[in-house]
């Protein structure tokens, strides 16, 4: 039997088989021209305004983005921003900020109770460790965005009774309201997490991967000198104390080492003093929030990217970076272990007090490195944000359409309005650089 006779049914010529065209999938704004879906609220704690944002509020602001451009009427609300204005437009969305910190989230629910937030098709309840109920409260079709099982953060963030309040609610409280709602995590991991943990039915937890932007690609030279840099959040669950102990041990390996831990937050003061303490202020820096230019200047340059953190819902610097052809070494957490391809984009380390072994591993030997680089380049090459908008948009459009009298998904609804024209890129009519985690 010939090649070409392999797998062809038997007594058929090739001339007779068949080709069937393969349907070409619709896009978003036909998507949301089929659902009858028009007017979008999204609820998160924060916004990409916040000086504490981080990988949960990029992920809101693309979604958001690539909804509006595909003709739905969306706003975000969200807890008031020090410095920020009550009502701002961003890449086509309304963001509204009201309430305080911890106030945001009665102060939502009974605003959406009786309707003051205005006419809505459709909720999405960003659930970032307090819950704001929106079971209880919203009727019309809604989903819950999940990234990740708070657990220990509670008590590394909060005095000792208030963390038990927030596990309580997390744990025993929020759960039995949610179980009848579709729930969206970024990853497999997380989702196994959501479900062991949380007591999530399999069925109503879906895995809806971040995307990377098409701006990061490799460009320009490597560093001359190692450089490993790091990005998030200066606050306790990102373990950065851990971090700089590894960065020390492996500066006495490498003494022309440079490493660099993008981020603000409360914890900056005691890292600032861990560092002096180490003598490692001059070739350790913490350079703050930086915006998008210089940090993708930083991922281009990196010899690895790494992340001590004990918590992720996936880790969207280790895959912008991985697109730069940076390889990381991270914790082997929920959410890493999917944004890390482990051994062929990184490394992964059980403990944090590891670190020091892994990063040694790839600052060390190029070939090592080529290798992750390339790894990563591949992984990384899976991710886009138009399909992270399509995957989320659908299941809001399926609950819709599940509900009685809802439009057939097969034409269009009469009030869906056309895409708009296009417009600039996500980020370009408000500043988005700073911290991803």
């Amino acid at each position: 039997m010939s090649l070409e006779e392999i797998g062809r049914p038997d007594g058929v010529a090739a001339a007779e088989i068949p080709v069937r065209p393969r349907l070409a999938e619709p896009t978003l704004a036909e998507m949301v021209a089929a659902s009858g879906l028009r007017r979008i609220h999204l609820l998160a704690w924060r916004d990409l305004d916040d000086p504490e944002a981080g990988g949960s509020e990029l992920h809101a602001d693309r979604v958001a983005s690539a909804w509006a451009a595909a003709g739905l009427d969306v706003s975000l609300r969200t807890a008031a921003a020090p410095g920020f204005p009550q009502r701002t437009r961003r890449n086509g969305y309304d963001v509204i900020r009201k309430a305080g910190r911890y106030s945001v989230f009665p102060r939502t629910a009974l605003s959406g109770a009786i309707g003051r937030t205005g006419p809505r098709d459709g909720l999405v309840e960003i659930w970032n460790g307090m819950p704001f109920f929106s079971p209880v409260w919203a009727g019309c079709p809604r989903i819950v965005f999940l990234h990740h099982v708070h657990a220990e953060m509670w008590r590394m963030v909060m005095p000792g009774p208030l963390a038990k309040v927030g596990e309580t609610i997390e744990f025993k409280i929020a759960p039995p309201f949610y179980r009848k709602t579709r729930i969206l995590t970024l990853s497999e991991s997380s989702r196994r997490e959501i479900i062991n943990l949380l007591g999530m039915s399999p069925a109503m937890v879906s895995v809806a991967p971040p995307g990377i932007e098409e701006r990061y690609h490799p460009a320009g030279p490597r560093s001359p000198h190692p450089l490993v840099v790091a990005v998030g959040r200066l606050v306790p669950v990102k373990r950065f104390d851990l971090l700089v102990d590894a960065l020390v041990k492996l500066r006495a390996e490498h003494p022309t080492l440079q490493a660099v831990i993008v981020g603000e937050g409360y914890e900056r003061p005691a890292l600032e003093a861990r560092i002096a303490a180490a003598g490692a202020t001059g070739w350790l820096t913490l350079p703050g929030r930086v915006d998008d230019d210089d940090l993708l200047e930083l991922y281009r340059r990196a010899w690895v990217l790494t992340s001590t953190s004990a918590r992720e819902g996936w880790g969207m610097t280790i895959t912008e970076a991985a697109a730069c052809g940076t390889p990381a070494v991270a914790t082997k957490i929920a959410g890493h272990t999917d944004a890390v391809a482990e051994g062929l984009s990184g490394l992964l380390v059980e403990d944090p007090t590891d670190l020091f072994g892994a990063l040694n591993v790839v600052v060390s030997d190029p070939v090592v490195r080529d290798r992750l680089s390339a790894g990563a380049l591949a992984h990384a090459a899976g991710f886009s944000w138009d399909a992270a908008a399509r995957t989320t948009f659908a299941a809001l459009a399926a609950e819709a359409a599940a509900r009685p009298g809802a439009v057939p998904p097969s034409r269009p609804a009469p009030s869906a309005r056309p895409a708009p024209a296009p417009r600039s890129a996500p980020g370009s009519e408000a500043g988005t650089g700073g911290p991803r985690q």
